[in-house]
């Protein structure tokens, strides 16, 4: 293929950086600004590598929601716990308070094993849960 002949003019800090780079990696200067201005001016490659970019993103957009959403799962289920908890406990006479605290030791233990299997399990309640809010009964 012939080649055409370009004269360009640079600064010069840019013509020195060409050099070096040009040396540096053994190949010509014309070499070296041919390859710059291709990529410079194909748009393929920047719209590919954008496009990578969004793709990642996205993913990313994706996994910060659902962080979010198993974020806010834990907070009402925490809440709803407590609440629940308040009110369904009766104060502990003060003779019964060890054999209490003995029972909420071994509550305590079998919940963590519990938990342990499910999470080794790899189930998780927030993929048990509809990603969106049931839509009224009345208006369905």
């Amino acid at each position: 293929m012939r080649k055409a002949r370009l004269s360009v003019y640079l600064e010069t800090q840019t013509l020195s950086a060409l050099t070096a780079f040009a040396e540096d990696k053994g190949r010509s200067l014309s070499l070296v600004a041919e390859a710059a201005i291709a990529a410079y001016v194909a748009p393929a490659v920047d719209e590919a590598r954008d496009a990578a970019l969004l793709r990642r993103l996205d993913r990313l957009g994706r996994q910060m929601d659902r962080g979010e959403r198993d974020a806010a799962i834990v907070l009402e289920t925490l809440a709803l716990f407590i609440r629940h908890w308040l009110q369904a406990s009766p104060p502990i006479a003060e003779d019964a308070k060890p054999a209490a605290r003995a029972r909420g030791a071994a509550r305590y233990d079998a919940f963590v094993e519990a938990l342990g299997r499910r999470l080794a399990s790899g189930r998780r309640l927030s993929r048990e849960l509809p990603l969106e809010e049931p839509q009224n009964r009345e208006t369905a």
